[in-house]
């Protein structure tokens, strides 16, 4: 790396290389005169000239693993595709639901279809067309409600009525097994109470519902507020979403185990308390990048965000990371990931550089502890034409790493995935990657459905594998599984969020690690303690022995203290019971 300063004043890094590609040349120390502002005994530059400081030291400030072969993993081509999807969700069934935004594609389509891994060799049993959306899903949130079927939800859309929707499915049917469930929808009579395109929702302690953000049709007002689902009490207004209009769209959400939940929008990130959603704490300005110290991390100038692992006993601070976004005015993509311990009053964000710039991209959570950070392109911004130079490289991001080399280069696709695309972890451990709609007369809008598999599904080793009966856990339950193959003397256990990924947002993903023993093959994993740690809600438990996960199996942690399964109050609505 190198840096310097002109003028005085101008601050500039980056590479040293950029220095030949762009012609500079070597000048006489004295042609730097312009003494340093904040302290005068020394030169920051001159008119036309950078006092020029190169990293020197025999490590250097951030190093990327190359990795190569099966350690690279590999993108595959999964399966044909019926609809180009803006939000996809793995459900509680074992099958990925696909929702697209009116006009994406056939003139008869219905804007909804689910997809059957297990059928991928047969189109016809692959692909399921599914009914009942009355609105337009365009740009909208989803979750998986904490119910006792795991019902999804899609919330908000696109232009006049269908910014107010709320629509729900039943996961029914298994892999192999038909599935019957349609959507469902009471446009007229259940709905949200403001209008919103491109909302964020999430599921809090006590099992509500919170939506925020959006605008109220395509390129309208903002809504600068949140609302709670079951409907309790009115709509609350958020200054700091109206003042960083309109940067903030799809506000990343996480609740922390504190209690507070964490908001993450344009550059700009704080806590809220759970009941009076009053700010708790401003944290610091989310740093951008060395072109824009105020770039952004939140639709339009899109990046991603995760929660990185939770591990029993659950005593140190929970972390949240964010990847990539981009620039108002030049759209310069961000070149960087950022961390933060968002509970610890006097941490602040730690910049961790990428091999390349991204906006747009996806993230998916893996079994193993780590993240792969897919999809995107090098330039531009969120939004259909305003992107080019597609990144076809994924990254593996690894916490557990030293800071600054926690980086791996992965495996390279030849599918330009855009505006549009998402990433989301199967129940094998591969992670299915689907859609683009870029509509800039470059790249098509993209039918084709990859996986990419990691490089755990490439080792050669053997899956281990399970059996459980107890699938409805309480916190700090014990609960049993019996190991039917693998080395338990080196076994550990996660437990990962249900997720929706749409526009870099994985709704509803949480990493655990929990306490995990076995005696023989019977082996216990112990619950988290309690809905702060762990929001309620489904959660895929995997296996995973010297680092290669089992298949997952469907769990529901701390039930339904909100009552969802008797929500909606519509008899268009199926509704579980509690």
């Amino acid at each position: 790396m190198a840096g310097g300063m002109e003028y005085g004043t101008e601050c500039y890094c980056g590479d040293v290389v950029d220095i030949d590609k762009n012609g500079g040349l070597p000048k006489p120390e004295s042609d730097c005169k312009t003494t340093c502002p904040g302290d005068p005994r020394y030169v920051c530059g001159g008119g036309s000239r950078i006092s020029y400081y190169a990293w020197s030291l025999d490590d250097p400030l951030y190093k990327w693993t190359y990795a190569t072969g099966n350690a690279a993993g590999s993108y595959k081509f999964f399966v044909p595709g019926v609809v180009v999807p803006l939000i996809t969700t793995v459900g509680v069934n074992g099958k990925v639901t696909f929702l697209e935004k009116h006009g994406t594609g056939a003139p008869n389509s219905t804007g909804a279809y689910e997809l059957d891994p297990s059928q991928v060799g047969n189109f016809s049993a692959a692909w399921r067309t599914m009914k009942g959306l009355k609105t337009d899903v365009f740009c909208s949130a989803g979750i998986t409600l904490p119910d006792k079927v795991g019902r999804q939800i899609n919330i908000g859309g696109w232009s006049g009525t269908s910014t107010y929707g709320i629509r729900t499915y039943w996961p029914d049917g298994s892999p192999g097994s038909p599935s019957t469930n349609d959507w469902q929808e009471d446009a007229d009579n259940i709905h949200l109470q403001r209008g919103r395109w491109y909302p964020a929702a999430v599921t809090l302690s006590n099992g509500s519902m919170l939506v925020m953000g959006g605008q109220d049709g395509s390129n309208g007002n903002p809504v600068p507020s949140l609302e709670l689902l079951p409907q309790v009490g009115p709509v609350i207004t958020l200054d700091f979403l109206q003042r960083t209009n309109p940067n903030n769209l799809y506000p990343f959400l996480t609740v922390l185990p504190g209690g507070g939940i964490f908001v993450g929008y344009y550059n700009e990130a704080r806590i809220l308390d759970p009941v009076t959603f009053d700010t708790v704490r401003t944290l610091p300005q989310i740093p951008g990048n060395v072109n824009n110290p105020g770039a952004g991390r939140t639709y339009p100038l899109e990046g991603t965000a995760m929660v990185l692992p939770q591990k029993a006993p659950y005593t140190d601070p929970v972390t949240m990371l964010i990847c990539g976004g981009s620039t108002v005015g030049n759209a310069l993509a961000n070149d960087n990931c950022v961390t933060i311990q968002p509970e610890n009053t006097t941490s602040n964000w730690t910049i961790e550089r990428m091999p390349s710039q991204r906006v747009m991209p996806c993230i998916a959570a893996l079994p193993d502890g780590t993240y792969l950070i897919a999809n995107g392109a090098q330039q531009g911004v969120a939004g259909f034409g305003l992107a080019n130079t597609p990144n076809l490289n994924a990254v593996l991001y690894d916490p557990t790493k030293p800071l600054n080399q926690r980086m791996t280069v992965m495996a390279n696709t030849t599918i330009a995935r855009l505006y549009h695309s998402e990433a989301i972890l199967l129940q094998d451990g591969r992670v299915l990657i689907s859609g683009s709609d870029p509509q800039d007369g470059k790249n098509p809008e993209e039918y084709r459905v990859e996986v990419f598999e990691p490089p755990y599904i490439l080792s050669g080793l053997p899956k281990p594998s399970y059996t459980i009966t107890n699938k409805d856990w309480a916190y700090g339950q014990s609960v049993t599984v019996t190991v039917t193959s693998g080395n338990t003397g080196s076994m550990k256990a996660s437990i990962m969020g249900a997720v929706s990924s749409t526009h870099g947002n994985s709704m509803g993903q949480r990493t655990f690690f929990p306490e995990f023993s076995c005696a023989g093959n019977t082996c216990t994993v112990v619950a988290p303690p309690d809905n702060k740690v762990c929001p309620p809600g489904w959660f895929q438990l995997f296996l995973l022995d010297n680092g290669v996960p089992s298949n997952s199996v469907w769990v529901r942690i701390g039930g339904d203290p909100a009552s969802i399964g008797n929500w909606p109050p519509s008899n268009a609505f199926t509704k579980p019971g509690v």
